[in-house]
């Protein structure tokens, strides 16, 4: 084929298929809308205990950051979290207290992170983790200790219809 018969050939250009976004399978660049903010995916871990994992997705607006939690257990299970300061240490408490409410431990052991975009500087990391519920089951609290610094964050259910995600790229 030559070089006009290229150029002038009917041959539609390929444009990649972009693949639907789903809270599973959301990728950094991304925009994820919540609560009319329109917040852009700047970080993504994923978390594997053994064969379960889950992900934290980092959404950023302006200078303001909030996580999101996906995971499927029975169901889809997604949260909003906001990182606080609250001093805890290893081993974790069965109970802490945060703003005058209790939170007891609902979960806890440890995962290896898969980090991309502003997240890929813990990529390959063993993490302890515990999750702790508050009594009237409305909040959790996240703890993850990496290395020696112990990151705990605020959140809350949502709906997967509280979100729209649109995809930032193939």
């Amino acid at each position: 084929m030559g070089l006009l018969s290229r150029l002038f050939s009917n041959k539609k250009a390929q444009v990649p298929k972009v693949k639907e976004r789903t809270p599973l399978n959301i990728q950094v660049g991304d925009i994820v809308n919540y609560e009319l903010v329109d917040y852009e995916v700047v970080g993504k871990i994923t978390y594997r205990e053994h064969a379960y994992e889950w992900f934290g997705y980092q959404l950023l607006e302006g200078r303001s950051t909030i996580w999101l939690s996906a995971e499927m257990d029975d169901e889809l299970e997604l949260g909003i979290y906001r990182t606080i300061k609250l001093p805890v240490s290893q081993p974790f408490p069965s109970k802490l207290e945060y703003e005058g409410n209790a939170f007891h431990k609902d979960s806890g052991g440890q995962a290896r992170v898969v980090g991309e975009g502003r997240s890929s500087n813990v990529n390959g990391q063993m993490i302890q983790y515990a999750d702790y519920i508050s009594e009237d089951e409305k909040e959790y609290l996240s703890v993850e200790a990496w290395g020696s610094d112990t990151e705990v964050s605020l959140g809350h259910d949502i709906e997967p219809y509280d979100i729209k995600i649109i995809a930032g790229s193939h």
